[in-house]
């Protein structure tokens, strides 16, 4: 039984990124390849122990060593993605990122026999057989348990622009969905996923989990899914929400964004502020405009009435925070907006070979 503890939260401001990817083969197009790549000999450095596999045996996860500061994300992320690429290479597989792989039917693909992915499909069924998601996730260290329970707290309105920014999975399945990110509310058919409520503190966050453990609605901590969740392993604010990336310069645009906006919120914290009290179904209302509409969204805002446009949240936030990657992540065409062009353009065989990396 897999629980975390207030001990974690011991570091400030660290980072790591997991990104999960799909292995396919020659023509871009899904493939069983994890006992190769994650069973087969021990995958070369930075891989070697932060290389691991999803519920298909068409998906897998990378993670970066802890970083110390955003400088050092671009040459994490560069060596993790190009070792990777090397890796699947050897073993006769490529690899592709997107939020949902264009070519990917759930039914005709293999799961992976770890016995954690066959107790997860024997409990949640349906929706977890069907999950073929790949998404961002981005830690960054709290040095204190309950300042990332508050941060945690207050992150949960930032879910909605970051997904609007993330958008890269038009197409689920074969067809053309109609949303941006497909991927958002395929996810969020699993339990324990979506949007959290607001926790009081700590103590009753660690409650919620030990008791979903115990009453056993998860085998571990671990199998909390939310958006965002303090990481009480690895002593983090985790935002899970942003899909994968196809272009890794995106990915060094969404860390620099999280890793800026969770430091604002630790001085907040700090300073004694008391943060936003902000309806859940007023969250979900904002993340379903984002996945519907991608960088055509407005959010509600809180605290106040009214609303705001993804491009006035970017021009606010940069200047606000000084960060530079969010005006590159809007002024750049989205994700879904390359992926359905391709598509019509050229069709899903293009389409397929514009994911995959080199």
């Amino acid at each position: 039984m897999e629980l975390g503890s207030a001990d974690a939260f011991d570091r400030m401001g660290t980072l790591g990124i997991e990104e999960e990817f799909y292995i396919v083969d020659a023509d871009g197009r899904p493939t069983s390849g994890i006992d190769e790549l994650v069973y087969g000999p021990e995958p070369p450095e930075p891989l070697s122990g932060r290389l691991d596999h999803e519920l298909f045996k068409f998906t897998i996860e990378t993670q970066t060593p802890r970083l110390e500061a955003p400088a050092d994300v671009a040459d994490a992320v560069t060596s993790v993605r190009e070792t990777l690429v090397e890796h699947a290479s050897d073993h006769g597989y490529r690899i592709a990122a997107a939020g949902l792989h264009p070519a990917a039917k759930w039914r005709e693909l293999d799961h992976a026999t770890k016995p954690r992915y066959q107790a997860q499909l024997d409990r949640i069924q349906y929706p977890q057989h069907r999950n073929t998601t790949a998404g961002l996730h981005i830690h960054v260290g709290i040095d204190d348990p309950d300042k990332a329970v508050w941060i945690a707290n207050q992150l949960r309105w930032y879910v909605g622009p970051l997904l609007a920014l993330s958008a890269n999975s038009p197409f689920w399945n074969g067809f053309d969905t109609g949303l941006a990110s497909a991927r958002a509310k395929i996810f969020e058919n699993l339990p324990n996923t979506g949007m959290p409520t607001a926790f009081d503190d700590f103590e009753d966050f660690l409650q919620f989990e030990h008791r979903m453990v115990e009453y056993g609605s998860i085998d571990d901590r671990g199998e909390l899914w939310f958006d965002v969740r303090p990481h009480t392993g690895h002593g983090t604010v985790e935002i899970r929400t942003p899909d994968a990336q196809t272009d890794p310069d995106r990915v060094v645009d969404f860390v620099e964004y999280v890793h800026a906006l969770v430091l604002d919120l630790a001085d907040r914290y700090e300073s004694g502020e008391s943060g936003h009290d902000i309806r859940r179904e007023i969250l979900d209302e904002n993340k379903w405009r984002a996945t519907r509409h991608g960088r055509d969204a407005s959010f509600i805002v809180p605290d106040v009435d009214g609303v705001v446009d993804l491009e006035s949240f970017v021009e606010a936030e940069s200047d606000r925070l000084g960060v530079d990657g969010l005006r590159s992540l809007f002024d750049a065409e989205s994700g879904t907006d390359i992926q359905r062009r391709i598509h019509e353009e050229s069709g899903l065989d293009e389409l397929c070979e514009y994911l995959t990396l080199e």
